[in-house]
């Protein structure tokens, strides 16, 4: 039969997970949008591929965009996913700390750092892709 202390540690480490749990909701969020934007990307490149236009010159110049674009988006999806696994790590280290009786604070520190800086990271990587897709449509341009 378990302690009181026993399911006093685990009911706190679960607290301590709660945070990071819903951090993993919102980076799923913002894969969502960032895939949705890559779906967009490839969508048109098959239009632009499957064109019989005789502007072809302009529609090498939007496929070059469109790689460009889908390059930003590629690393920001690949960024953003690596601060959702290393959040996990971060779950899964507090919920092993606390079963060995080690203190994974150290590791849970380092982790939740590189999964902010991966997140920035990604973050920036799609903001870049933002400013490519509606520089290209000459969005505030005057």
């Amino acid at each position: 039969m378990q302690n009181a202390s026993d399911v006093t540690t685990v009911a706190h480490v679960i607290q301590l997970a709660v945070a990071p749990v819903f951090l993993l909701t919102g980076i799923g969020a913002i894969l969502s949008v960032i895939t949705n934007r890559l779906a967009r990307i490839v969508d048109r490149s098959r239009v632009l591929s499957n064109s019989t236009d005789q502007k072809q010159s302009e529609q090498k110049d939007e496929m070059a965009m469109l790689v460009r674009r889908a390059r930003w988006v590629n690393w920001a999806v690949s960024l953003c996913t690596m601060s959702a696994l290393f959040i996990c790590i971060v779950i899964a280290a507090l919920f092993v700390g606390s079963e060995i009786g080690l203190d994974p604070s150290r590791t849970v520190s380092l982790l939740f750092i590189l999964a902010m800086l991966t997140l920035i990271s990604g973050l920036l990587c799609f903001l870049r892709e933002v400013f490519l897709a509606t520089g290209n449509l000459g969005v505030g341009k005057k």
